[in-house]
């Protein structure tokens, strides 16, 4: 089975063979509206590869012979929610579930039971295993993120996004709409957002720390209209996916600081930032700012049915504040200690706002700087610590620590990378994160609702440099937040995605085949001089091979099979090779050197 995320109940049988899908076969519904929609993707998914399924209902059919089934079942009390069970066999494949979010996770997991082949090119018939399936996920929260502020994209691309999300069963959208370099979403009672706000004078060339720094000088820019954000949303909600939009306050907002000078605490003028990083200028917490952001956001809850609003929160530097009389005096009758305080205020008055209107705020951990009300959920990014302290006081908390989910992270050695904003987080790291940290308790655990991965676009500045970034990271995240840690396997995803690989190069999506980088690791031995050396690359089927009296290894020296033991000292080289060809550079180790 090369399923990802590996399902959490599966077994092969032999009995009957597998199923035989060709243009005879049918897809069969039940009653259910969700059922009618879910048949429509997989008719519309075969459709694209050589395959013309008629869709009719299960009812009104005599014999249920070469046909697939899609039934939801509301009743079905063996089935967890967003859980789902498939069946194959010689004579049909059943897909039951009591919702409809797990016959669609079914779907999906029968796609990809379909041969790779399929996608490449047109086949009269192909066969389908016999497997049967009993699946449902450990997270409820299964999320991916994507910045749109520093580099914006089109409609397209978001839906090929999503597209990407529902094939590995992800369920939550966390789209970043608004940011110091571009406000992307229409409101209509406020144009100059997207009119000003919407596009800076120049972008940065190469990496932040360059120096001198160079900007290209080009205008740079777009947004999306109402109309679109409609189309997208309904688009997700078609793949079971929900979209949490995010309007960032009070900081990273100099793009809507541009358009509205007034809501700043100081005269300005502004202008959409043409630099990465974090600014000083930051939303003024007066009451017409107030106003302002109650309209935007009523604006934003008619596009966004989810219940969930995120507020951003993080990195909102408070020097602003401290010069403001008014802030000052805010404080003052408030009776706030200081500004962390007054940021709290400042998250409280819109919480308040967003749960009037039957929504829950979502801030970055910071929003539990000052003391934060128990309806806010966080998400965890400057590490774990967020999110341990989020739901020890009863907070709901979704985990995204930035040394695990961050996928603008380099991923291989950089040396043979694009550029990234730095940081490594391979796949292996990914795969191996665990979202619920030691120190909770079972009470508390509960309070982590899941994981999400974030893809910050600094430098990511086209749809396929995203693709490469996400890929395959993406599927390792998915393991992670869909399969109980006891059915997880690095060497069986290892040889899985190696077949996602060719899924992607069918599709023409980019990726990342690995690092060729060589984990080293080593630990003392009990005679002080000896020390257990251990070596490992993430490369499925590839061999390390390893010299020690300094000479460059190649495919003729020794093959790394098992720990080795080496003195003190010693100066290991070692190398990675595939189908005897050298991957990446040859890597020098001196033991005990640490």
């Amino acid at each position: 089975m090369n399923v990802i995320p590996m399902p959490n109940h599966a077994y092969f049988h032999r009995e009957g063979g597998g199923f035989v899908l060709d243009n005879h076969s049918r897809i069969l519904v039940g009653e259910n509206s969700s059922s009618l929609k879910t048949a429509q993707y997989l008719a519309s998914f075969l459709k694209k590869h050589g395959f013309d399924l008629k869709i009719e209902n299960v009812a009104k059919v005599d014999g249920i012979e070469n046909d697939i089934i899609l039934r939801i079942f509301d009743d079905n009390k063996d089935i967890q929610p967003e859980g789902y069970k498939l069946k194959v066999n010689a004579g049909n494949i059943s897909i039951v579930s009591d919702d409809g979010d797990g016959l669609f996770y079914g779907v999906q997991t029968l796609i990809q039971l379909l041969p790779d082949t399929l996608l490449s090119s047109t086949l009269p018939s192909v066969n389908i295993p016999g497997w049967i399936i009993n699946d449902s996920p450990r997270f409820h929260y299964r999320g991916m993120h994507l910045d749109v502020g520093r580099h914006f994209f089109s409609v397209d691309f978001i839906k090929h996004y999503l597209d990407m999300m529902a094939m590995y069963k992800f369920n939550t959208f966390h789209w970043h709409l608004t940011e110091d370099q571009g406000w992307r979403i229409e409101i209509k009672k406020y144009p100059k957002l997207t009119e000003i706000g919407g596009f800076r004078d120049s972008t940065l060339v190469g990496k932040y720390s360059d120096k001198p720094q160079r900007w290209d000088g080009k205008r740079y820019g777009g947004f999306y209209t109402q109309d679109q954000i409609r189309e997208v949303v309904k688009y997700a909600a078609d793949r079971h996916i929900t979209i949490i939009p995010e309007i960032e306050m009070p900081g990273h907002s100099l793009a809507a600081l541009a358009a509205y000078p007034e809501l700043a605490c100081t005269p300005g003028p502004f202008r959409p930032a043409t630099l990465w990083g974090v600014f000083p200028d930051i939303y003024c917490p007066k009451e017409k700012t107030f106003e302002f952001l109650e309209d935007v956001l009523t604006e934003v809850m008619n596009l966004f049915p989810g219940k969930y609003i995120h507020i951003g929160g993080d990195e909102a530097p408070k020097e602003r504040w401290k010069e403001s009389k008014l802030c000052q005096q805010i404080i003052q009758k408030n009776g706030l200690k200081n500004e962390e305080e007054l940021q709290s205020y400042f998250v409280a008055r819109i919480e308040k706002f967003l749960n009037e209107h039957g929504r829950q705020l979502i801030g970055w951990d910071e929003i539990l700087e000052g003391g934060l009300s128990p309806g806010a959920t966080v998400m965890s990014w400057r590490g774990v610590e967020g999110g341990i302290s989020a739901a020890q006081a009863g907070h709901d908390a979704i985990m995204t620590p930035g040394n695990f989910c961050y996928f603008d992270h380099y991923q291989a050695g950089p040396e043979r990378e694009p550029i990234a904003i730095g940081g490594m987080t391979t796949l292996k790291k990914v795969y191996g994160y665990e979202p619920v940290p030691e120190e909770l308790n079972k009470k508390e655990a509960k309070h982590i609702l899941g994981a999400q991965g974030n893809v910050w676009t600094e430098y990511m500045p086209t749809p396929s440099k995203v693709e490469y970034m996400v890929l395959p990271r993406m599927a390792a995240l998915s393991e992670v937040v869909w399969t109980e840690n006891d059915k997880k396997s690095w060497p069986d995803f290892q040889r899985r995605i190696n077949h996602h690989f060719k899924r992607y190069k069918a599709l023409g999506w980019n990726y990342c085949s690995g690092t060729y980088h060589i984990a080293f690791s080593e630990e003392k031995e009990s005679d002080t001089t000896t020390w257990r050396v251990e070596l490992e690359t993430e490369i499925y089927e590839a061999s390390i091979h390893y010299t020690t009296d300094g000479s460059m290894p190649s495919t003729h020296s020794e093959e790394y099979k098992k720990p080795l033991h080496l003195t003190k000292n010693t100066v290991l080289t070692a190398a990675i090779f595939k189908q005897d060809t050298l991957l990446g550079k040859a890597q020098k180790f001196i033991v005990g050197k640490k």
